[in-house]
């Protein structure tokens, strides 16, 4: 109790520093907290929505915040730095204070919420999370805007306080009615927790494709659960675990519960399926996920409901997948190493390309994405396209009998047929694989042809990645998860541990649009932190006699002996080398900004070392 309540001093003290009002707050025990969450429902709830206003007043506010469209249709036009006027989409709030209205933090430029609870009201629970490194950098409180200082502040860009607003947020040139339609529509952004969510519970839900191996989902499965199962493991109604002070302050974290969607039949059944599990049970997001082909259904299904799709694993994301919002993947599969494989033929320029799938949807696309950039705006270099019998050693030599020595072979073969290549003999041009696909250097490959083959390779190298991934490593060992499949398994881990620590900063803002947009603004500074972070622990403990205790000295104790190599200094080493380490997945590391749908955004082309089993970088990281 004695801890608890220094705790709680430390964040009050630190929230007075702020100028944040803790009245509610300091006062009342975590306990008494979670009773009154209970009582009051969500965050604003129906008092946030009382004077929002007619439909025709938010419809103009939400063209003004969202396109930068008066209300006569024309665009607007906003003032910056004194002088500088902008018009219509550039000087449309979104672009700043994001769909949710909760802000961003942008570098070391802090974009305060305009949600309507944050500012036309003394809610003392509007508090969000500035900066998740420092659990001390809140919005600023201040007294509530009316009608009056609202429209000074969209005007003449004067803050309720009376001071100056920073010269980036334009100074607009709107009518009453626009004035009153921007404040009904703030009214409604971040009201009240996106579905799925209470205040003890948040749910989620996690799709598998039909097409999925028996194999892999089993792997999945396993994996996705532990990662519940830890997460839960520690959480208690009355005494809810603390990743944060401030979490532990406002009382946030949520038991997690995960339902398991698994889809049946052909693709274009799968909307109705996927809207039947949402209507018998809500979900706030998608968590990870796994497919083999076909995921445009899913993602369609996300961008309707508003639902998140966090990280799934599949190898051939939807061709309009960029252009969506609410779903966040590793890479572009199949069509980010078809842009490395274009780029890096650009430089050899082989006579021709010849490419050969299964027929099975990932190749095609890969292969169809290839032959579009080389034929396109890429380098122009002839291409053939064969779907091959895998289990026809007819069918395959005849698709290699014309490969000549200056031609290029690009194979989008699975893992599961790559022993039928023994089939044949490699042919003499130099032969490109998809990574991917085969199993990156697991891929079962005849001796014959590992010598010959290239991997398009969009995973960090081996031995760089065994420091990265200590943590995943040690964790599989902890929950007694054997390693089955790397690349797997640690994106189901790195999905599962970002969505924590996101969800933990976002404090009970618990919101769909927020989820992605704290996603994109925080992904590559966790990433390069959360590196430097684990280095560091790891490099003190060689330095401290007696290595480290507790829970960290165990994942260290259960290390993989390559993670403990790669974690050693060298002789003449310093700890400092240790944290130049940038990633913590297999990717090297990841980052996204606001629009980007894809963390992982290159590939190295490698062969098969001399051991058949490792292999060596026959070209830099290659970003297309």
């Amino acid at each position: 109790m004695r801890l608890l309540k220094a705790l709680r001093n430390v964040v009050v003290c630190g929230l007075l520093a702020m100028g944040i009002s803790t009245s509610v707050s300091a006062a009342m025990p975590a306990s008494a907290m979670a009773e009154a969450s209970d009582r009051n429902g969500p965050p604003g709830g129906e008092q946030s929505l009382a004077g929002v206003g007619s439909q025709v007043e938010v419809e103009i506010g939400r063209k003004i915040y969202l396109e930068g469209i008066g209300a006569n249709g024309k665009p607007i036009t906003g003032v910056r730095f004194g002088g500088v006027e902008l018009q219509g989409a550039a000087v449309a709030c979104v672009t700043c204070h994001r769909r949710s209205g909760l802000g961003s933090v942008e570098g070391t430029n802090q974009v305060a919420p305009i949600a309507g609870r944050f500012i036309f009201s003394d809610d003392q629970n509007a508090v969000v999370s500035m900066n998740f490194r420092n659990i001390k950098n809140f919005n600023q409180k201040h007294e509530p805007f009316d009608a009056q200082s609202f429209a000074s502040a969209v005007r003449q860009g004067q803050h309720v306080s009376g001071r100056e607003l920073s010269p980036i947020m334009p100074s607009f040139d709107l009518s009453d009615a626009e004035v009153k339609g921007l404040s009904a529509y703030l009214r409604t952004l971040s009201a009240t927790w996106s579905p799925g969510v209470d205040a003890r519970k948040i749910h989620f839900a996690t799709v598998i494709t039909p097409d999925v191996s028996p194999q892999r989902k089993q792997v999945f499965l396993e994996t996705i659960k532990a990662a519940i199962n830890q997460k839960n493991g520690n959480f208690a109604p009355r005494m809810r675990t603390m990743s944060t002070a401030a979490e532990m302050m406002f009382n946030t974290n949520r038991f997690w519960d995960l339902e398991v969607w698994e889809l049946q039949g052909e693709p274009q059944t799968w909307a109705a399926q996927l809207e039947d599990h949402y209507r018998a049970h809500p979900v706030f997001a998608l968590l990870s996920g796994l497919g083999a082909g076909q995921w445009m259904p899913v993602q369609d299904f996300c961008e309707r409901q508003k639902v998140a799709c966090w990280f799934p694993s599949i190898d051939a994301p939807p061709a309009n997948a960029s252009k969506g919002f609410y779903s966040l993947y590793f890479s572009e599969g199949v069509g980010l190493e078809a842009d490395v494989l274009a780029r890096h033929l650009g430089t050899t320029k082989p006579a021709r390309l010849i490419q050969l799938h299964r027929g099975d949807m990932p190749g095609r696309a890969g292969a169809a994405h290839l032959e579009s950039l080389l034929s396109g705006t890429g380098p122009k270099i002839p291409v053939v396209t064969r779907s091959v019998d895998a289990t026809d050693a007819a069918s395959l030599t005849r698709a290699l009998a014309d490969v000549g020595p200056r031609d290029a072979v690009m194979l989008w073969w699975p893992q599961t047929d790559i022993p039928a290549l023994g089939n044949a003999a490699p042919p003499k041009g130099t032969i490109y694989m998809s990574a991917r696909l085969a199993g990156a250097e697991h891929a079962p490959m005849p001796d014959v042809w590992k010598s010959a083959v290239r991997l398009v390779y969009p995973y960090q190298l081996p031995e760089k990645r065994a420091s990265g991934m200590f943590y995943f490593n040690s964790w599989l060992k902890v929950v007694k998860l054997d390693l089955r499949d790397e690349a797997l398994q640690s994106e189901v881990y790195f999905a599962m541990s970002y969505l924590t620590e996101t969800l933990t900063d976002m404090l009970d803002n618990v919101h769909a649009d927020y989820l992605i947009e704290r996603a994109e603004n925080m992904l590559s500074l966790r990433e390069g932190a959360k590196a430097e972070d684990e280095a560091r622990e790891l490099s003190t403990a060689r330095y401290n006699k007696g290595g480290v205790g507790g829970a960290q000295g165990a994942m260290e104790r259960l290390a993989t002996p390559e993670a403990r190599k790669s974690a050693r200094p060298m002789p003449g080493q310093t700890a400092q080398v240790l944290v130049k380490r940038e990633g913590t997945t297999v990717y090297p590391r990841l980052s996204l900004a606001p629009g980007q749908r894809f963390a992982s955004k290159g590939a190295y082309i490698v062969r098969f070392g001399p051991d058949g089993k490792s292999v060596v970088p026959e070209s830099d990281w290659i970003v297309p």
